[in-house]
């Protein structure tokens, strides 16, 4: 109901002008907006996670949105000073992904590079130089391609218990258990794989074949390399993607994670993306501590020069984003809109 609403209100906000004097005002001027992606689907990974993953189809058309409306997509970096400066000349724009994925050099460069519009990658490095798909993803998109099945859990935790995997609740109580399982025995990177690879063959999943796709996998260290030669910034995500609430363990991710991108691009990395935007306050000194200047959260708006710079607001684009709403955070329009916030409560 919240999302029709405000659909119709967008439009008719574009019926009357109201988007385009939001959009020419100096305090639509004034912000950011920092666009957030994460996957573009090599195959259907849009259907399986459509939070996550967009079409390089539906993707192409948000830029194309950018290019027609005028909107000057700027660098990372450079949109934070001049930001920061406040000498924003017109509406703004930032687009960042996390994580970079394989089908980020696969299917979302090859557009980048088309319409020549600068992106920051915010990586993450363990699977960059591990060759071997996401664990939990893997796994959450084996057991959504065995909908249907029922999964025995005897063969992997031990425990004498079924899922239903034709419901999103039991899919949800499968993935939990194997994390749990291959938490509790602290398994390597290597004996994970191998336990999707058994969870594969147990729902008749064709691992082989997502493996040479290379779905669900991070860029190699060759391909964030060839990103960051044709341009694309590539900043910090932590190691291993995760924010531990230890000092010293959540600074060592940070360290790891910076000197591999050293490595693989000659740069120094001091842009931050807090994974799965885990964000709490104590982290905020760390972030300090390690040298980093700016960081993102998923929360939505418009970034100002009175935000945070260690809480930026960014707009998370995803399938489910009409036309109208996404042109709507360009102007700045929807940014006035009521919105659910995390917990479900209605933020005007």
């Amino acid at each position: 109901m919240l999302k029709r609403g405000k659909i119709a209100a967008l439009r008719a906000c574009e019926w009357v002008g109201a988007s385009a004097a939001v959009g020419a005002s100096e305090w639509r001027r004034n912000r950011l907006l920092i666009l957030c992606y994460h996957g573009i689907s090599i195959d259907d990974e849009h259907e399986w996670d459509p939070e996550l993953y967009i079409p390089q189809s539906l993707f192409r058309q948000r830029i194309e949105s950018l290019r027609e409306s005028g909107c000057d997509v700027l660098p990372l970096e450079e949109g934070l000073e001049r930001m920061s400066r406040g000498d924003l000349r017109r509406p703004s724009v930032a687009i960042t992904f996390d994580d970079g994925t394989h089908d980020f050099y696969l299917r979302a460069l090859p557009v980048i590079r088309e319409y020549q519009v600068p992106v920051t990658v915010y990586l993450t490095t363990y699977y960059c130089l591990n060759n071997l798909p996401v664990f939990n993803g893997i796994c959450s998109y084996l057991l959504w391609k065995a909908r249907g099945q029922r999964l025995d859990a005897r063969p992997f935790t031990g425990e004498t218990k079924h899922y239903d995997l034709g419901l999103a609740q039991g899919r949800a109580e499968a993935l939990g258990d194997l994390r749990r399982f291959a938490d509790s025995r602290q398994l390597s990177g290597s004996d994970k794989n191998k336990l999707a690879e058994h969870l594969a063959a147990e729902t008749k999943g064709d691992f082989a074949a997502i493996l040479n796709r290379r779905m669900i996998h991070i860029m190699s260290a060759t391909e964030v390399t060839e990103a960051a030669a044709a341009g694309v910034d590539i900043q910090l995500h932590t190691h291993r993607h995760r924010t531990p609430s230890d000092r010293t363990q959540f600074i060592r991710e940070i360290d790891q994670n910076r000197a591999v991108i050293r490595d693989l691009t000659g740069k120094q990395a001091r842009h931050f993306c807090y994974p799965s935007g885990v964000c709490r306050s104590e982290f905020l000194p760390w972030l300090r501590e390690s040298e980093v200047v700016s960081a993102t959260t998923c929360q939505p708006g418009l970034a100002s020069r009175n935000s945070d710079a260690l809480l930026l607001p960014r707009l998370i684009d995803t399938s489910a984003l009409t036309r109208p709403e996404f042109e709507g955070w360009i102007s700045g329009t929807a940014a006035w809109l009521p919105r659910r916030t995390d917990q479900g409560e209605i933020k005007a």
